[in-house]
Parts: structure tokens; sequence; C-alpha cells
């Protein structure tokens, strides 16, 4: 059984904001933080945890989610008909608290982005996934319906593991 990353780091924090990277935020990335959201509506979490997406290219800025990973997410419930991409840029690391990214030329990337000293913020979601041998998300761009539903799928368990991972304090509100 996998073992969850270690986020003691965030210990006693009293909100958590999370930023989900790809490459170029209309396909996996969107997908993540629409999943996440969903998962967190009507949590006690809700209003805790902050969740927003980014490219590490600048290929689509400011174009939606792919439309294909849009219907597929719709089906399931979630929209991202708000989203924008964006690229990943130098301040989410001072303003994210976990930066997840979906692969390893994703991680890389915003690894020689990252100043050293905040670098302990970045791991792969599928580090939270519950299936083993999952090591990256897998991109659904130039693939068919069965690549969309698998990201899906893979998104849905790795954003489950993260909650179950996370340990935000109340705040004494």
């Amino acid at each position: 059984m996998k073992t969850a990353p270690d986020l003691s780091f965030l210990e006693g924090v009293t909100q958590v904001r999370v930023l989900m990277v790809c490459m170029g935020n209309i396909c996996r990335s969107p997908t993540a933080q629409g999943v996440l959201e969903k998962q967190l509506k009507g949590t006690d979490l809700q209003e805790r945890v902050w969740v927003d997406s980014a490219g590490t290219h600048d290929y689509h800025v400011g174009a939606p989610p792919d439309e294909r990973a849009q219907m597929h997410a719709a089906r399931r419930g979630i929209d991202l008909t708000a989203q924008r991409a964006r690229q990943l840029v130098l301040r989410d690391f001072d303003e994210f608290d976990l930066v997840l990214v979906m692969d390893s030329s994703n991680e890389q990337a915003a690894r020689a982005l990252c100043p050293p000293d905040q670098r302990h913020k970045i791991f792969r979601l599928t580090d939270f996934c519950a299936i083993d041998g999952m090591h990256e998300v897998p991109d659904p761009y130039y693939g068919g319906a069965s690549g969309f539903e698998g990201v899906l799928d893979l998104v849905e368990n790795a954003c489950t593991g993260l909650l179950g991972s996370l340990n935000i304090q109340d705040g004494g509100t």
C-alpha cells in the first residue's frame, strides 16, 4: 500500500491553497481543479481549501479547458466552463501551499522555476492516489474518450487521497 506524502509542514494551518499543474492548463490540471472543488462542496473543508490550476507552458493562456475535458467532466457533475488557462509563475510558489503536478515533465519544469526554499511544496498528484503503480496522470489530449475518462478516474482517486491527507485546523471559529 502506498504511503501518502509527508505534509507535516502544513501542521497548524487553517487554510490550504492548492495549485494543480499540467503542461498547457487545458486538460489535466483544470480537470483536477474541478474534481477537487466538487469533492470539497458541502464538506467542512469547503471554505478552507482553495484550488486553482496552471500550466508550465504558455500555449493556451486565456483559453477555456479543452471541450472534451469539459464534456467528460460535466457527465460527472463537474463544471469547468469558468476556468481559463494561465501559466505557472514564480509568485505561485509563495501564494500556494501545495503545487501538485501531473507528470515528470511538469515536475521538472515546476522545480526549475521554484525557489529552493519552496520545493517542499511540489508533489505529483498521483502521490496521493491509492492505486499502486500510478506515478503520472497521463495526458489525454491526443487520445480519445477513454483517455479523458481514465484521467477523471485517476484524478478522483488522487483528490480523495489528498483530502484524507490534509490536516487543517479549525482556526477557532
